[in-house]
């Protein structure tokens, strides 16, 4: 489950600017463009090192590093997306696309021709799925229907890869919808570095039970006679226990046009989260885990005899992170590669030979990594983001690959992040905090700022018309010493004689942290504009704190965050400027779990609670995301029972509002309507809202205004 990060920014109204204006929930749905940060969208470095090509207000353009400034135009937009070609002679992009599930989408690709200014559609009978070069850019591989077909860009002719893809059947090199949600990749293909050969993951999905979701069709604008009847819409869900798609890797070879397949093992319970080439282009490396995603497999796949081995094993207590996976570099020697691991009780970078045997901690110390950017094997350094001064923060650094020093190249403390040329000459870096929208610069290797590129000061303005944030980052301990972050948003004019009404609102879900030192304006602004204190608190089980926090929530989730979420209720009405009585707590997703735990599993704490999309119970939820958090239904009985809001109905005390929407391929509709009617025979009175036709994210037409409104009466009525 992925947290939903809600766009809750303002539209700035026509009143004096020494004034702070009043919000209204128009303001907060409609015109957020305003408050959005300007950024770079798909930076991507050019083989020069000293330039990089990305989408900026939607056209793609080509920047110097050096300077900041943008050299040229190279296809005016607007565009969603683009891929340059290795031989960057050529774009590969689109303008258009129609959703499908979370990351994946339908789209129709264009080749654009740099030098001769001149565009071609990739394949022309129908849409496509995950369009991507080859490595020496003669070939474009992309999914139809399934199947891969690869285009031969020097002949024109379309090489059918697989032919047996079937909806909700077999798969050939996109994931199914459970790993595109959980191991967060959406490509199951790579082309090999020679670009010879193939290697693609399929899915064979035909067992996996199925889950269907109706949709309606509306009146307006005008009677439709065919619409008397709901559209069913049936697609492959593995929830808890169940079976998921038995998956095989193989491998296309491009001259003989034949296929071979991969020995990955007897035991077909298994995932297959990445496939990745090595420097060698006969050696395939396959990432195995069990079901329980506590043991890792690394195999080499020799395409030339054939042969599979493992050489790397990693295991776990409780469960490898779905960042794992993604994180794997191999090295140019061909005889080492990168990993992340948490052995040491932190997140860390590691060396290890092709052998598996460790050659040195890359990074070491109690501030974790939190995202792996590269390494300059030239200068041997190592580039990452990890936790900056606390947990809050993000920063960027450098360490030299043998581990012996590590160097803070960031100096703003609050949110960075940073991409680098391809020569690790320059970076840049995106910065922002509390106070601060994003500011972007560009640097040297060493951290060195050249020049500023985009400073965002208008919408800093725009905020600044409405007040400007206020939120202000305290931390705070638990019963169990446990030091726990925490945010307060108080009214503009607050005076600490009076006491306020508190609306809580977080996410608390596994390794995910809400309360960050990075710039947010929106709804919760207007919230405390009509006189209410607005707090959230980072749990146990939430990142940068190492493994002992982020895992003690193992096979009982929502049972320690609830206890932290009642002694921050305690916290919070111990205050001299709190009215106790008057604490309320909202949340979606993930959130909007723990909301309906507060209600139900501490009842008296909080005397409002919202809870938007919720998981209610979860053996309704997916086996991957759940099953690595939980363990397997078979073993674990009691904790998926006892830590459900379902379970705990007939304790619900105070005003509780639940909502989702009716075509919710990620927590289900089925969660919401078995909890409404557990709170029905427990005889408990609620509100409840349903969205028609409306998925995880409840978007579209007037929606969001809709519900903004629903929880904005909801909260100023009740609280």
């Amino acid at each position: 489950m992925k947290k939903l990060i809600l766009s809750l920014l303002i539209l700035a109204t026509s009143h004096i600017y020494a004034q702070e204006n009043i919000l209204t929930v128009n303001d907060v749905t409609r015109g957020a463009y305003r408050f959005y940060s300007n950024t770079f969208d798909d930076i991507t470095p050019m083989s020069d090192g000293e330039t990089y090509t990305a989408i900026k207000d939607g056209i793609i353009v080509k920047c110097s590093f050096a300077t900041g400034e943008t050299i040229e135009t190279i296809l005016a937009g607007p565009y969603y997306g683009f891929e340059m070609s290795p031989t960057e002679d050529k774009l590969l992009y689109y303008s258009d696309y129609q959703p499908i599930h979370r990351n994946s989408f339908y789209t129709r690709y264009y080749i654009y021709d740099i030098a001769t200014k001149s565009k071609t559609p990739l394949y022309e009978e129908s849409w496509q799925q995950q369009a991507t070069f080859s490595p020496d850019g003669k070939k474009v591989a992309f999914i139809v229907d399934n199947n891969i077909l690869v285009k031969d860009l020097e002949t024109n002719q379309i090489i059918q890869v697989t032919t047996d893809g079937e909806i909700n059947s077999i798969i050939n090199g996109i994931p199914d919808w459970v790993y595109e949600e959980e191991f967060s990749f959406n490509c199951a293909y790579e082309f090999s570095p020679d670009s010879k050969k193939i290697a693609y993951i399929k899915f064979n999905e035909s067992e996996v039970r199925e889950y269907t979701l109706q949709y309606y069709r509306m009146m307006s604008p005008s009677y439709d006679p065919d619409n008397l009847y709901p559209i069913n819409f049936s697609y492959k869900y593995p929830k808890v226990g169940e079976k998921n798609s038995v998956v095989s890797v193989n491998v296309f070879d491009f001259a003989s046009a034949q296929t071979e397949t991969a020995d990955l093992g007897k035991e077909t319970d298994i995932y297959v989260p990445k496939i990745q080439w090595t420097n060698d282009p006969s050696t395939l490396s396959i990432v195995r885990m069990n079901r329980k995603q506590n043991h890792l497999d690394l195999l080499a796949y020799n395409t030339d005899n054939h042969s599979t081995k493992v050489f790397f094993t990693m295991t776990d207590k409780y469960y490898i992170e779905e960042g794992v996976p993604q994180s794997i570099e191999f090295l140019s020697d061909n005889k080492s590669f990168l990993i992340q691991s948490e052995q040491s009780g932190y997140r860390h970078i590691y060396r290890y030979g092709m052998d598996g045997k460790l050659i040195n901690a890359v990074t070491k110390g109690e501030k974790e990594v939190t995202d792996y950017l590269g390494v300059d094997e030239k200068n041997k350094k190592v580039y990452y983001i990890g936790v900056g001064n606390n947990p809050t923060q993000t920063a960027l650094y450098c360490a030299d690959l043998s581990g012996k020093k590590t160097t803070r190249l960031s100096q703003n403390d609050g949110t960075n992040d940073a991409v680098f040329s391809s020569t690790f000459k320059y970076y840049v870096n995106t910065f922002s905090n509390t106070t601060t929208p994003a500011i972007i610069t560009v640097n040297t290797s060493n951290g060195k700022q050249i020049k500023t590129i985009e400073t965002n000061e208008g919408v800093k303005r725009e905020a600044g018309r409405f007040g400007g944030p206020r939120r202000e980052i305290f931390f705070w301990k638990n019963s169990h010493g446990d030091e726990l972050s925490g945010y307060i948003i108080k009214p503009q004019n607050f005076d600490s004689t009076k006491r306020y009404p508190v609306l809580v609102v977080g996410y608390n879900g596994p390794d995910y942290n809400y309360v960050n030192d990075d710039w947010e304006f929106g709804w919760n602004e207007m919230i405390a504009q009509n006189g209410y204190i607005v707090a959230s608190t980072d749990t146990r089980g939430t990142g940068r704190k190492g493994t002992n926090f982020r895992k003690c929530t193992y096979g009982k989730l929502g049972e320690l965050e609830t206890e932290d979420l009642a002694e921050f209720a305690d916290y919070l009405a111990a205050k001299p400027f709190v009215d106790g009585s008057r604490l309320g707590i909202w949340g979606w997703s993930y959130g909007g779990f723990m909301a309906a735990n507060a209600m139900t599993r501490t009842p008296g704490k909080y005397s409002l609670g919202i809870a938007v999309a919720p998981v209610t119970n979860w053996e309704y939820y997916d086996n991957i995301y759940t099953e690595r958090y939980m363990g397997l239904p078979t073993e674990n009985h009691d904790g998926y029972m006892k830590n459900s809001p379902t379970y705990y109905a007939q304790n619900l005390n105070g005003k509780f509002l639940l909502i989702f929407g009716s075509a919710d391929d990620n927590v289900h509709p089925q969660n919401s309507l078995v909890f409404a009617e557990a709170l029905v025979q427990a005889n408990k009175q609620f509100d409840y809202m349903q969205y028609t036709n409306r998925d995880h994210s409840i978007y579209g037409g007037n929606t969001r205004v809709h519900l903004y409104t629903k929880m904005t009466d909801f909260i100023l009525n009740n609280l």
